[in-house]
């Protein structure tokens, strides 16, 4: 059965199924991302082959991660890998990791974040954030 006629008929189901029913375990590095707030954010640039935006929007992104309330974070762009489920549309990626929405919340007032999205608003066409919380 091809793929994309496994997942049409309830590949997606028994996947899920399949991965529910695993062993609970953590880690510590999972313990000790329990009860944070995760901010992902992917962004495209209007002109992704200019150098200078390029340059520019790097090093606002290294700027940006200096926030206090970040406790961690990755700063990357697509990785080469080609499969149905993947977009590598974006151009680069930013992940954060906070305490607490309290410190997110720190973080999208904070001076360096005002600085960060006017350069973001002049070299993005494009910017998508998803926020998640552990249930």
């Amino acid at each position: 059965m091809k793929r994309r006629k496994f997942i049409e008929t309830g590949g997606k189901i028994g996947l899920f199924a399949g991965v529910l029913s695993l062993p609970a375990k953590q880690t510590q590095s999972q313990e000790a991302m329990n009860n944070k707030f995760v901010h992902h954010v992917f962004f495209w640039l209007k002109e992704p082959n200019n150098k200078q935006h390029i340059e520019n929007f790097q090093k606002a992104l290294h700027e940006l991660v200096k926030i206090n309330s970040i406790q961690s974070y990755h700063l990357g762009k697509p990785a080469d890998t080609r499969r149905e489920v993947i977009d590598s549309s974006y151009h680069y990626s930013l992940l954060t990791i906070f305490s607490d929405q309290e410190a997110h919340d720190h973080y999208q007032i904070d001076p360096i974040h005002d600085v960060f999205r006017q350069v973001a608003g002049d070299l993005c066409a494009k910017v998508i954030v998803y926020d998640s919380v552990e249930f």
